[in-house]
C-alpha cells in the first residue's frame, strides 16, 4: 500500500477532524474511558491554531485522507512533543502510522529536534507494542486524565534506522 505524506493546508482541516474523532472514538471506547479523552472535543478552530504553531502532517492512501499527525517543538527547541496521533481505524495496520511516525522524525532531525516524547494509554498493549517497535522507550506514568498514561521518547539522531527509510512527502 503506498502511503503519500503531506504537510496539512487549512483545506485539510476537516480531513484531520474526521480522523482525529474516529481514531480517538475507537482509543476511548477501548479504554472504557468515552467522557475523558480530550481529543474528543477536538473543534475546527483548534486544528487551525495548530497548523500554525505545530508541525501537522496528513498521510493518504489512493487520494483519501487516512492519518494525521502534530508535533510541537518545545523551548528552547530541542524536544518535540506528539500529539493527536491518529489513523482511520479502517487504515490501522496498513502502515500509515509508521509512515506518520517517520515523515514527523524526519522533520524533527531537520529542525534539529534531539527527543520525541508523546504519551499513550499504557493499557493499550497493541499501541505502546508499536511504539517500542519504532524504539520509543517508557520514561515515566501519569494518571493527570485519570487513567495511566505512558510518557514516551526516542532520541533522534541522523543515522538512525527509522529514519532511513524513504517516506514520500509532497
Amino acid at each position: 500500500m503506498n502511503v503519500i505524506i503531506k504537510k496539512a493546508t487549512i483545506d485539510d482541516i476537516p480531513s484531520i477532524h474526521k480522523i482525529t474523532i474516529e481514531a480517538f472514538q475507537k482509543y476511548a471506547l477501548d479504554l472504557g474511558l468515552p467522557d475523558q479523552v480530550k481529543a474528543l472535543k477536538e473543534t475546527y478552530e483548534s486544528i487551525e491554531k495548530d497548523l500554525k504553531n505545530k508541525i501537522v502532517l496528513v498521510a493518504w492512501i489512493q487520494d483519501e485522507p487516512a492519518g494525521t499527525i502534530r508535533c510541537e517543538i518545545l523551548p528552547p527547541g530541542n524536544v518535540g512533543y506528539i500529539s493527536r496521533f491518529s489513523v482511520r481505524p479502517q487504515a490501522q495496520g496498513m502502515g500509515v502510522g509508521r509512515a506518520l511516525l517517520s515523515a514527523i522524525e524526519k522533520e524533527a532531525v531537520e529542525r534539529r529536534v534531539s527527543l520525541l516524547t508523546l504519551h499513550t494509554a499504557s493499557k493499550m498493549t497493541s499501541l505502546v507494542r508499536f511504539y517500542y517497535g519504532m524504539d520509543y522507550y517508557i520514561d515515566s506514568t501519569t494518571t493527570d486524565r485519570g487513567y495511566i498514561r505512558a510518557y514516551l521518547c526516542k532520541e533522534l539522531k541522523a543515522s538512525n534506522k527509522a529514519l532511513s527509510k524513504p517516506v514520500n512527502m509532497k
